[in-house]
């Protein structure tokens, strides 16, 4: 039992104790331990048992401490190389932004999957910080980049593979795509946004091109049809909307995913969506920010609900707009009234899901001296299923 610990938040109300192993401790003795764990979570520093009492040291102490255990004694047959991959993986947490909600192994297998050369599919609902994440993905690594929205791809053979030009002094010739300049550059990260929006055709076309085995793109619309192999390194991550909410996808057909390893990207929770707009938007009221957090949240747990009174949620990206327009100066409802009421419907009249918004929005408007604006609804004439409630 006697040595160095490490605290990390579980959820809003719990953590949880680790030794230099990594493994969770249960068992704990020490009387002081319950007030030094709290301590320790808001300092940032790590604890240590000397077989008798507690003590607060720094965090360094406890990370040399669990290096030493993870990292192989030199006459360890793992190669140098390899040694220092898994260095740069388990200590890149510190690279991921702020502004990026994303816990600690999700990041550190995304960093994982970059630096092996996976194909990796961001998923999650619009709005949730997939494409964030990705691009967060290449500034961490510092390569090569391309983007390519296939969502908005009306020609796939077009920026996939080229075109066919015709010029009066070259007479007809082949040009290749953007696309296959990337995939010629060496350790190029390439992102492939909206995948579950593309053309049918695009998923085609990069099957060879996504497959381990093959990584190759023929350019049929050449001369000779020549084959352009992927260069060495390459990183293909795509982002893709899943879900019968999102009308103008596609189902991905599985070929194209089983050649990608998936990170579920996390909805966020009211104090993890406050802490994101807290950290864009410091100087806007707390009581504000709280509300537009409470809010999505809402509508992201009715959303998911089988009895839930709306259909759509609140992705972060809408609640970011909020944010944003409170900082311009306009109010929370009319905020609301142009970043989040026109995803809901109003078919239905005061049945409608967008009354439901509505009236969720007005129980959190307050008046001048921070006074409810609208009055609370009698209890007795309406039931919870009447009424926004939390």
């Amino acid at each position: 039992m006697i040595g160095y610990y490490k605290v990390e938040k579980f959820s809003t109300t719990k953590s949880i104790v680790k030794d230099v192993n990594g493994n969770v401790v249960t068992k704990v003795p020490g009387t002081l331990y319950s007030q030094m764990k709290a301590k320790v979570l808001n300092n940032g520093n790590a604890l240590w048992f000397d077989g008798g009492k507690w003590k607060q040291v720094p965090m360094k102490e406890y990370e040399a401490e669990a290096n030493k255990v993870a990292t192989p004694t030199p006459d360890s047959e793992m190669p140098e190389e390899h040694l220092a991959v898994m260095n740069m993986i388990h200590s890149s947490y510190d690279l991921k932004p702020k502004g990026l909600k994303m816990n600690e192994l999700k990041w550190k297998y995304l960093i994982r999957s970059g630096v092996r050369g996976k194909n990796i599919m961001m998923t999650g609902p619009a709005g949730c910080g997939k494409t964030m994440a990705a691009k967060a993905l290449v500034n961490s690594l510092d390569r090569p980049d391309f983007y390519f929205n296939l969502g908005a791809t009306q020609d796939p053979r077009a920026t996939l593979i080229g075109n066919t030009m015709f010029d009066q002094k070259r007479g007809t010739y082949f040009s290749e795509s953007s696309f296959v300049q990337a995939i010629k550059t060496p350790n190029a990260v390439i992102l492939l946004d909206e995948l579950s929006r593309a053309h049918p055709d695009a998923w085609n076309i990069l099957m060879t091109v996504l497959d381990q085995g093959q990584r190759y793109l023929r350019l049929d619309e050449a001369e000779g049809s020549p084959i352009v192999n992927v260069a060495e390194g390459v990183t293909f991550i795509a982002t893709a909307n899943i879900g019968n909410e999102y009308t103008s996808t596609r189902v991905i057909d599985r070929a194209i995913l089983d050649r990608f390893v998936t990170i579920e990207m996390d909805v966020l929770n009211d104090e993890q969506e406050f802490g994101l707009l807290k950290y864009m938007y410091p100087e806007v009221n707390d009581d504000d920010l709280r509300a537009i957090a409470e809010i999505s949240h809402h509508t992201r747990t009715q959303s998911m609900s089988d009895s839930g009174k709306v259909t759509n949620m609140v992705s972060t990206r809408a609640s970011v707009e909020m944010a944003g327009l409170i900082y311009d100066g306009f109010d929370l409802f009319e905020s609301a009234e142009i970043s989040i009421f026109p995803f809901f419907s109003p078919d239905g009249g005061v049945d409608s899901e967008r009354t439901y918004i509505k009236q969720l929005v007005q129980k959190y408007q307050t008046d001048e001296n921070g006074e409810p604006l609208f009055n609370e609804v009698d209890q007795e004439k309406d039931s919870d299923d009447d009424v926004p409630m939390f």
